[in-house]
């Protein structure tokens, strides 16, 4: 995986707008993706072709249409890298903490 080019997708609010949409309704056109948004189709297009070298989009034909589908496996590869190292701390504390305040109970 490229976290490179995941995090420069992420990186443009456009793009998480697309994700999202997706994520709501999956396998939209990119007509629908574009109704409601403030710029053109030709840059819903070009911010899908980001999110799709990315990794994070995929597209499928079903006729004349091509549907996208968001694709979440690249965005939990950077939480179980990025976020997840150092949520282990905390949840280890948490872990000792509860531990330690059953043990007083005893």
């Amino acid at each position: 995986m490229d976290d490179d080019a995941v995090f420069k997708a992420l990186a443009d609010p456009s793009r998480r707008e697309l994700l999202d949409r997706l994520h709501a309704r999956n396998g939209q056109t990119l007509s629908e993706l574009c109704q409601g948004l403030e710029m053109s189709r030709q840059a819903v297009t070009k911010h899908l072709a980001v999110l799709e070298s990315a990794n994070l989009v995929a597209a499928r034909r079903r006729g004349r249409e091509k549907l996208h589908f968001i694709n979440p496996v690249p965005i939990n590869g950077i939480a179980e890298r990025w976020i997840g190292k150092f949520e282990e701390r905390r949840l280890a504390a948490l872990s000792a903490l509860k531990q330690a305040l059953e043990g007083e109970d005893r």
